[in-house]
């Protein structure tokens, strides 16, 4: 049996999800680094960080939250701490363990990026969208999550707002 190839419809909407996963990181980085002097990735670890408890997450845990690798993650949290953002410590409860915490100003940059980074989302993505768009891009977001995440591994991740359980407006956007 040959290639199952894409119609024209499949094609077209394939290269549109190509075209914003392509275009949108970079609008995301470049307000980040313009505005706040760091990257998506810096801000999505600090956004983690800050949902965590006691603002701290062993690094192999933060490397699964944000889908990074261990040792690209360390170099950024390196990076990070010399900047004064994050703090590294040995695990208390395993000594094998390095722990990440967000430091004051880690938190205060977060606090100061939050509203461009916001605003960025909103503009790109949010308002392009009608209500039932937003709702339709969760079921499309569930659909290809459940292929590209069979085990669930992320799942924590990307359904934490799906409870009513907090005032999102009070946290950062990731």
């Amino acid at each position: 049996m040959g290639t199952p190839w894409l119609d024209r419809r499949q094609l077209r909407a394939w290269i549109r999800l190509r075209g914003v996963l392509e275009l949108l990181p970079g609008v995301l980085d470049a307000q980040l680094r313009r505005d706040a002097d760091i990257t998506e990735f810096e801000y999505y670890v600090l956004a983690m960080l800050s949902e965590a408890p006691a603002r701290t997450l062993r690094m192999t845990e933060l490397a699964r939250q944000t889908n990074a690798t261990l040792p690209r993650l360390s170099h950024v949290v390196s990076r990070m701490e010399a900047r004064g953002l994050v703090e590294r410590s040995p695990c208390p409860e395993d000594r094998r363990a390095t722990n990440a915490r967000l430091a004051e100003a880690g938190w205060t940059k977060l606090q100061d990026a939050a509203p461009g980074h916001v605003a960025t989302v909103r503009h790109h993505v949010v308002d392009a969208l009608t209500d039932e768009q937003i709702d339709q891009l969760t079921a499309i977001g569930d659909a290809l999550l459940a292929r590209l995440d069979p085990s669930g591994s992320m799942a924590a991740t990307y359904t934490r707002y799906d409870r009513p359980d907090g005032d999102v407006e009070q946290r950062a956007a990731g």
